[in-house]
């Protein structure tokens, strides 16, 4: 798709400091390679190991003029499939999904990126389908947007969301309210020096009907041009860490960790990460 500068969709409010949160920890043991073939098909094998549980997968990218299609088979003989059309109409992308052997799991998105507003609708392949709209619209100094889904079957919504953010040269800070107005949710990310990629965020969730209270400070650092470390912390006690080192260009070993410091007794958690692209 033509790339086109504006507020982008509705998943993108709050997504840099959701990532520098929360992406990239792993508590668990996962290896990934992926390879090239001289036809231009990229084949993705990926496992996990979660304690005694090993899971993988085995993804195939196969791109022709504007059309992508991803393939993947996991160790449950579960096939996902998704099509990419890039730009059928100016600033459109079209994505069909489904699961086999889910007869129910089929579903058309359509997005739209403009100047000024960014619209996102899916509808799922079943006699009575949920419906999925979301749309921002702003400019790169505000957004504002909300996430809906209706489920024809029951008349029901079952989600129901909104959102806004304001966007300075190196601050941006999101307020977005969740669970049909169950929960609201403040962010902010600030980068602190590009020279170093010095970052630093914090998320905050409060729970109306539950009355509790989350909130979590990170920061990310890089030491040199290949090497970063992250850390996060809440008020719970948990506190994140984790080193990243690119020690070939897009291949990447992550190491993570994280502690209850209210029961330092209690083991840490520690999970590594092999990606090994070509």
């Amino acid at each position: 798709m033509v790339y086109v500068k504006g507020p982008g969709l509705y998943s993108d409010i709050g997504k840099k400091a959701r990532d520098l949160l929360y992406r990239d920890y792993q508590g668990d043991r996962k290896f990934t390679l992926s390879t090239l073939t001289s036809n231009g098909v990229a084949i993705t094998s990926s496992g996990i190991q979660k304690g005694d549980l090993f899971v993988a997968d085995i993804s195939t990218v196969l791109r022709n003029k504007n059309i992508t299609t991803d393939v993947k088979v996991d160790t449950s003989s579960n096939v996902f499939t998704t099509v990419t059309v890039d730009e059928p109409a100016p600033g459109v992308k079209a994505i069909f999904s489904f699961v086999a052997p889910d007869q129910k799991s089929g579903k058309v998105e359509l997005q739209y990126l403009h100047e000024y507003a960014g619209i996102s609708t899916s509808l799922g392949f079943t006699a009575k389908p949920t419906v999925n709209f979301s749309g921002v619209a702003g400019n790169h100094q505000a957004t504002v947007g909300t996430d809906i889904s209706f489920d024809t079957a029951t008349g029901n919504f079952t989600k129901l969301n909104a959102g806004i953010s304001l966007i300075a040269t190196d601050l941006i800070a999101s307020l977005m309210v969740n669970d049909k107005g169950q929960s609201v949710t403040a962010s902010y990310f600030h980068m602190v020096s590009p020279l170093t990629n010095t970052t630093a965020g914090a998320e905050f969730t409060h729970g109306f009907s539950s009355n509790e209270n989350t909130l979590t400070f990170g920061a990310h650092h890089m030491m040199d041009l290949t090497t970063g470390v992250k850390a996060r912390v809440n008020n719970y006690g948990k506190a994140s860490a984790l080193l990243q080192h690119e020690w070939r260009p897009k291949s990447l070993v992550t190491i993570s960790g994280e502690v209850d410091t209210r029961a330092i007794e209690k083991s840490a958690k520690i999970g590594l990460a092999v990606a090994i692209r070509p």
